[in-house]
């Protein structure tokens, strides 16, 4: 078996097809690494031509598909970016640990400004999910909240491929249940104030949406209980963010031109 294929000047990703230079020895879109891709190749080949490789080999591509989506950065990172990433890790840190070391009743997460920003897509979620009836719209303003920082992380994983970006929308879907939280735990008190000025035990019923929702499922009872299982995702979703946000920043510090 030869060594890696000669290739010409400008050439397809062998694996996004994106042509690009071979020399910079990474994929500029999906940050595969061609060497290891062509090993890769190599090894199944070595393994029988109906392409049938061993669980240990399956593994290896399956491990290596993690790493280039999740763990992509680029060959290189200018000092000014890295720094600017430093300061994002560490509002991240602070403000997650603020937000998961405060107490349910106190409502950190809703006195933030960040919820100003979870907010209007709250409401975007009613009037998105009106359709599908009323349940649903009462329970869409907490998915249109939690669904934002999904799309945005999407995009840019899968797109724009900024893994770091992607790990500060996932730490902002991590803050949203810490938004929700003190919501749901409001949905027996009826004390918290709503949009409008308007306070739950004064409104219609169907007004406050964890109210209505947990009525109608016959979880009121357990509203203290829903809300504290917020909490605890929030806080596993915020330490997930974290720790990969570290790992890449690892990675992008020993690409530092």
């Amino acid at each position: 078996m030869t060594d890696t294929p000669k290739q010409p000047e400008i050439f397809k990703c062998p694996k996004c097809s994106y042509p690009q230079n071979p020399h910079k020895g990474e994929c500029v879109r999906c940050g595969v690494l061609f060497a290891k891709y062509y090993a890769s190749v190599r090894s199944r080949s070595k393994n029988g031509e109906d392409g049938n490789a061993p669980s240990s080999a399956k593994y290896d591509d399956v491990r290596f598909s993690f790493n280039t989506l999740f763990f992509y950065t680029k060959p290189q990172i200018d000092i000014l970016t890295f720094s600017g990433r430093l300061i994002v890790y560490a509002v991240m840190i602070l403000w997650g640990g603020y937000f998961m070391f405060s107490p349910l009743a106190d409502n950190a997460a809703g006195n933030s400004i960040l919820h100003l920003v979870n907010l209007p897509f709250h409401e975007a979620g009613h009037v998105f999910f009106r359709p599908f009836g009323a349940f649903i719209t009462s329970l869409g303003g907490t998915l249109g909240q939690l669904l934002m920082p999904l799309i945005c992380f999407s995009v840019l994983l899968l797109s724009t491929r900024d893994t770091f970006g992607a790990s500060v929308t996932l730490w902002w879907f991590g803050q949203n249940f810490f938004d929700i939280a003190p919501y749901v735990n409001d949905a027996v008190s009826l004390t918290m104030p709503l949009v409008g000025g308007n306070f739950g035990h004064s409104s219609p019923y169907g007004f406050h949406d964890w109210e209505y929702l947990l009525t109608e499922s016959g979880l009121l009872q357990h509203a203290h209980s829903i809300a504290k299982m917020c909490m605890t995702v929030g806080s596993i979703v915020l330490l997930l963010a974290i720790f990969w946000g570290a790992m890449l920043l690892l990675k992008q510090y020993k690409n530092l031109t």
